[in-house]
């Protein structure tokens, strides 16, 4: 029996008739946006409503996507209630490896996950007449991809296909243009009062780092979460980032008088329905990561406690990782969270952090597409027939980098040919339902260790295990196999979806991936990959190719015949799935992965001892050289070598180290070096490029440099500044790539260091002169290597400053009035004692004689009595010799 009084308090009603003016009225163009704060009865009404279930309006079967499974399974269970009826019957959900649907059920509630699944298999979604994105604003990868594809849809095979975004706190202009002009409809909510208690921690903590939280925060939260049982009444909802901060202040909470619930992705169905169906009289607190911001309500909730942090997915591109960070979480989130207090009675919002700090939050959550791995949607956009998702209608279109890394691990796993479109292989890893690395793994592995052996490790890497599991996959395979906690149940089930999912894609049986498509039209292919699977997205070097260097070729010996053991599956899945994380040990519990990068385990990991890992999970704290490995695999050379085979490599090896050239026979796999042997006859060309890269290195310091080379030098850099062309650029930067300009015949007999020490490196800049515009001949006037002074003397320039520098005695000066000119740029004189001692500097000669001369003259001829010391130096001439010796002579 329909719950007809429940269903009359919900605000949205009041915006029916206009939703459905815009879904089915004669002006209406079949889509529409729909805005309604929380609360209002969009994700429960609407549905029934479209669906006609509630009496009122044609029957039609409604898909409403959600962005999670909890809030799937609860929508859906909710509109079941308000119908009167069992989940199942008229009201559905399909979830990943979940199911529960019957042949009358009108409203299906699935994840946006399913949805990409259904869409990229038909396209034409046969049997639906009305999609609803629900949460639209939380800007997941996935429901902006859900959206892109219905879009198109709708434009070229089912216009009669109807269309809402619903959203609760986003730019609904913005979704009205993507919808093609589609019409906003906004529902007044009418949710209680809720007050802000600003609460601040009383001492400064540290920001978030990485997916370090202070603990000094969690403590001050807990300590809120006890204050607000102590102020209000009613049940207590606290958001937290993670699984592990929740798991902490739930640590800190022992004692307190009330029941404290742990509400996030990886919690049991059992818990999560315990804490949607109400308390039953004892006071809750229930601490939730943001899967309760939206699209739940949870029952007898007064009081919300906000951290004001959130997890965001990063990818480090250079390094091919990936991993969450804590980041503040925005106003629309903190709009969301405070919602959840006045759901069903004035309530009260403490929020951990100060009014100040508040106003310099960003306004909404970074969309999902520019901060995420984009290998799983380049995959999708690929099948659907659009490998640049140039055309695919969104809010912001995907970076450029992200996708071309991302093009590259497709590239390298054999899913997308040279024009970027699916290969058979491709299409068939779509549809299993896991990151494209995963569904690498899942393909090549199964030929080796079998369907289910290799399932039940994709399944173990697909959702990274709790702690206490452990950093060892092999060890936490075996306690997953054994364990009976929600972890382990899930896992279970995973692997029977895995398991299936293989053998009906043909997965197990995978031969090279043929060419795909021919990119005409759309083509039905798989379904979503996890966007937070534990896969990175860069593989610039290819070295997510499959083992052999052909797309879906076999991995080769050892892993032909004989039984495998449990240590031996893991390391080879893990390997296929990341070769790019392949790591050699390089000291007690430090390793280099084959991309380059530093890995480190952390201290008691009983992996330390290992020769070679393959790393499952690894992310890089700021600021760090080295990931940190949180799960990884013990393997050998050989499981390393056929993993990652396009990375191997062996030949000569020519650079610069130690300050020599150093040349070598090296096998590798990729930055690793596996062995190296002395090279005896290296190639020129590469002893060139070694003694290149060692000039650069060395800023020229392997050259003969004499002091007449230096000056030239300075002398053609000040030509070069204050003149320009044809003077040339004499930096070591410039003279490096110049190289084959003026040291081409020295380099090319050049085979070490020591033939370089011996190149006379002021006649080999002579080259550089503009001899061909005839300025060359120029240079002893426009820069000249000695001034002659009014004593006669040649007198040597310094051109090594801005400025250039003479240095003379006073005394060889006396008579000159005008300061000294080189090429129109005053000389700045640096004045001596008869010793050669400095005096003063001047640029303006005149200036020195009348102002600066006296006071020199006073401290001096005391001590030189013999060198002249007229009172006008202006006046008489100028000398290098003594008193006595001017009569003499």
């Amino acid at each position: 029996m329909i719950r007809s009084d429940a269903l009359g308090l919900l605000p949205v009603r009041s915006a029916l008739p206009a939703l459905r003016a815009a879904l089915d009225g004669p002006d209406g163009g079949g889509a529409a946006v729909l805005g309604a704060p929380p609360g209002t009865g969009k994700t429960t009404l609407v549905p029934l409503a479209l669906a006609g279930l509630l009496g009122d309006g044609p029957a039609r079967r409604v898909v409403v996507a959600e962005p999670r499974r909890i809030a799937a399974r609860a929508a859906a269970r909710r509109m079941a209630w308000l119908l009167g009826e069992k989940p199942g019957q008229s009201v559905g959900h399909t979830v990943r490896g979940e199911r529960v649907v019957g042949p009358g059920t009108r409203v299906e509630v699935v994840t946006t996950g399913v949805l990409l699944q259904r869409l990229q298999r038909d396209q034409e979604l046969t049997g639906v007449d009305v999609v609803v994105i629900d949460e639209c604003h939380e800007r997941h990868l996935d429901a902006d991809t859900v959206a892109a594809f219905l879009v198109d849809v709708r434009a070229t095979l089912r216009p009669e296909l109807r269309l809402v975004a619903a959203s609760a706190t986003t730019d609904l202009a913005g979704w009205a243009r993507l919808l093609g002009g589609a019409p906003v409809v906004e529902a007044e909510g009418v949710s209680f009062p809720v007050t802000v208690e600003w609460a601040p921690p009383a001492r400064p903590v540290r920001p978030p780092h990485g997916m370090r939280v202070d603990p000094a925060l969690l403590t001050h939260v807990a300590a809120v979460v006890r204050r607000a049982l102590a102020e209000r009444a009613g049940d207590v909802l606290c958001f937290l980032p993670g699984v592990g901060e929740i798991a902490r202040v739930a640590g800190q909470l022992a004692g307190a008088d009330a029941e404290v619930l742990q509400v996030h992705g990886r919690a049991p169905a059992e818990v999560q329905d315990a804490v949607l169906a109400g308390s039953g009289g004892r006071r809750r607190v229930v601490l939730a990561t943001s899967v309760a911001e939206s699209s739940l309500t949870v029952p007898g909730v007064r009081t919300v406690v906000d951290s004001g942090l959130a997890r965001e997915p990063r990818v480090d591109h250079a390094r091919g990782l990936s991993a969450l960070a804590t980041v503040r979480a925005s106003h629309a989130a903190g709009r969301q969270r405070a919602g959840r207090a006045g759901r069903e009675a004035p309530g009260t919002v403490y929020r951990c952090w100060s009014q100040a700090e508040d106003d310099r939050l960003p306004r909404f959550p970074a969309p999902e597409i520019k901060v995420a791995d984009l290998t799983a949607f380049a995959l999708q956009a690929a099948c659907w027939g659009d490998p640049d998702a140039e055309g695919l209608a969104l809010l912001d279109p995907p970076p450029a980098g992200a996708m071309a890394a991302a093009r590259a691990v497709l590239s390298a796993v054999s899913a997308v040919d040279a024009r970027g479109l699916p290969t058979d292989r491709g299409t068939r890893m779509a549809r299993l339902g896991v990151h494209p690395r995963l569904a690498r793994a899942l393909v090549d592995g199964a030929r080796e260790a079998g369907a289910r052996r290799t399932a039940e490790v994709v399944a173990l890497l697909s959702e990274e295990p709790p702690r206490e599991y452990g950093d060892d996959v092999a060890a936490a395979l075996r306690t997953a196999r054994s364990g009976q906690d929600a972890y382990a149940a899930r896992w279970r089930q995973e692997v029977r979806r895995l398991v299936s999912a293989a053998g009906e894609g043909g997965g197990g049986n995978a031969g090279t991936g043929g060419t795909g498509g021919t990119g005409s039209g759309r083509r039905a292919s798989g379904g979503p990959s996890d966007p937070h699977g534990s896969g990175g997205p860069s593989d610039p070097h290819g070295s997510g190719r499959p083992s052999g260097g052909h797309g879906g070729g076999r991995p080769s010996a050892p892993y032909r015949g004989g039984e495998l053991s449990d240590d031996a599956v893991a390391g080879l899945v893990t390997a296929l799935a990341h070769p790019e994380r392949i790591a050699r040990a390089r000291g007690e519990g430090a390793f280099l992965m084959v991309s380059g990068t530093g890995a480190e385990l952390g201290t008691g990991s009983r992996l330390r001892s290992a020769q070679w890992l393959a790393v499952a999970v690894a992310d890089r704290p700021s600021g760090s050289a080295s990931a940190r490995v949180r799960m990884a695999a013990v393997i050998d050379e050989e499981t390393a070598r056929a993993a990652a085979a396009p990375l191997y490599a062996e030949g000569a090896e020519v650079h610069w180290a130690a300050g020599d050239v150093v040349a070598r026979r090296v096998r590798r796999l990729g930055a690793v070096e596996l062995s190296a042997a002395p090279l005896r006859d290296p190639a020129p060309a590469l002893v060139r490029d070694a003694l290149t890269e060692g000039l650069r290195t060395e800023a020229l310091a392997p050259l003969r440099w004499t002091r007449d080379a230096c000056e030239l030098r300075d002398r053609l850099a000040f030509l070069r500044r204050v003149r320009g062309e044809p003077w040339p650029d004499v930096s070591d930067a410039a003279l490096v790539a110049r190289a084959d300009d003026w040291l081409q015949p020295e380099l090319s007999r050049a085979r070490r260091r020591a033939d370089l020490g011996r190149v006379d490196a002021g006649q080999a800049l002579r080259r550089l002169l503009p001899w061909a515009s005839g300025e060359a001949a120029r240079l002893d006037e426009l820069a000249p290597e000695r001034y002659r002074v009014p004593s006669g003397s040649r007198i040597r320039l310094d051109y090594g400053s801005e400025q250039p520098v003479l240095a003379v005695k006073v005394q060889e000066l006396f008579g000159l009035t005008r300061t000294p000119e080189v090429s129109g740029v005053p000389v700045l004189v640096h004045l001596l004692s008869p010793a050669g001692r400095p005096a003063a500097v001047t640029a303006d000669l005149a200036s020195f004689w009348r102002d600066g001369y006296r006071a020199v003259r006073s401290e001096l001829r005391g001590r030189y009595p013999k060198h002249p010391w007229p009172e006008d130096p202006t006046t008489v001439p100028a000398t290098r010799f003594t008193k006595g010796r001017e009569r003499r002579e």
